[in-house]
């Protein structure tokens, strides 16, 4: 069966599949911009949601092999702003694997929609990790700090103010220099989605009552942060993908 026979009719974006390092099949798909009629090309940029928590944890691991960071480093001793109720002493470690049991900000297992954050807090206002930070720090913990896995995003959020702290960066900055720009990714960034660069993709969302699609703008935040929302591109995810099997990243 070829793959050109699994893509669904309705989808929308770009298939690309590399072999040695060699692109052996790239397929586009669907438009970037649907009421303009913008196809979707192979260097089209898309926001990648939570796939971009591989950026930061890279980023981590990178400051880790560096010895400016530990696996055993904690909150507590990293950030320097009031906890509450928050363990300070979760570690980075638990921070990176889903372990650390800090309030989510966005608790999948409770919310099915990621605009219902938004009913008391705008979106257009997140720019940067440390304005989720009222998101999630009243609330108690999930759970004891390593006592089980759960996904979580407020501790992707964290660690992207770890990063901030340690570098003395903005954090999507830092990505540029320490792990995009390394690795030739040159279509891979953080952008504000009033004002994206060209090349990028809109999202959508379907509305099943009107039974139509509308853009996901007042659905996501306005900037990624470290949770997620970096955009990139199909060569640029393969491109890292490449760096990191080789342990040139």
């Amino acid at each position: 069966m070829s793959i050109q026979n699994l893509v669904r009719p309705d989808f929308s974006g770009v298939v690309s599949v590399a072999v040695d390092g060699q692109a052996v099949f790239r397929g586009e798909y669907g438009f970037a911009d649907k009421a303009n009629e913008i196809p979707n090309r192979v260097d089209t940029r898309f926001g990648t949601a939570s796939a971009g928590k591989v950026f930061v944890a890279a980023a981590i691991l990178g400051l880790i092999e560096k010895g400016v960071l530990r696996f055993e480093s904690t909150i507590g001793e990293i950030l320097k702003f009031d906890m509450k109720s928050i363990d300070p002493g979760i570690t980075v470690r638990q921070l990176l694997n889903h372990t650390s049991g800090i309030p989510d900000y966005f608790d999948e297992s409770v919310m099915t929609e990621y605009e219902e954050l938004w009913i008391d807090f705008p979106n257009y206002r997140i720019r940067k990790s440390a304005d989720l930070i009222p998101l999630f720090i009243s609330k108690p913990m999930m759970y004891e700090k390593g006592a089980r896995f759960q996904y979580n995003n407020t501790g992707y959020v964290v660690l992207g103010l770890i990063i901030e702290e340690m570098t003395g960066k903005s954090f999507d900055v830092y990505l540029k220099e320490s792990i995009f720009d390394p690795a030739g990714m040159a279509d891979t960034g953080y952008y504000e989605l009033d004002r994206l660069p060209a090349r990028c993709a809109s999202a959508y969302i379907f509305d099943e009552e009107r039974k139509e699609y509308r853009t996901n703008i007042y659905s996501i935040d306005a900037k990624g942060t470290g949770a997620g929302g970096a955009f990139t591109t199909a060569p640029d995810v393969e491109e890292m993908h490449e760096r990191i099997q080789g342990e040139a990243l």
